[in-house]
């Protein structure tokens, strides 16, 4: 008689457990649905979502308000001032190795990948 009530405290034990709050993907920090999430992200926020760079790794393209217009510095603009038109870039971000006038309208050559 002293099995029944081993076992009613274990089954009441086994109905006090928390539920997991995180979802468990199999692999730490391994989500399967980042890129959904993130694609849906972009174009809430009126970009492209493509593969860039020598890895391919798929990044947001937006573009950015001030695109085109004329600049001296990259403070000018929201992204970047590219030297050779002295105009803001038409995308962000850059990807590759491109001219640019920075904060004291220096031409220098940012590469991103």
């Amino acid at each position: 008689m002293r099995v029944f009530p081993a076992i009613l405290v274990m089954a009441l034990l086994v109905g006090c457990q928390s539920e997991q709050t995180v979802p468990d993907y199999g692999l730490a920090g391994y989500n399967p649905n980042a890129n959904v999430t993130a694609k849906s992200a972009c174009d809430a926020r009126g970009g492209d979502y493509l593969a860039a760079g020598e890895e391919g790794l798929l990044v947001c393209f937006t573009t950015p308000r001030d695109a085109g217009k004329a600049c001296k510095t990259s403070s000018d603009c929201e992204s970047a001032c590219l030297a050779r038109s002295q105009s803001c870039a038409p995308v962000q971000p850059l990807i590759g190795c491109n001219d640019i006038l920075d904060a004291a309208g220096r031409r220098v050559t940012q590469c991103v990948d």
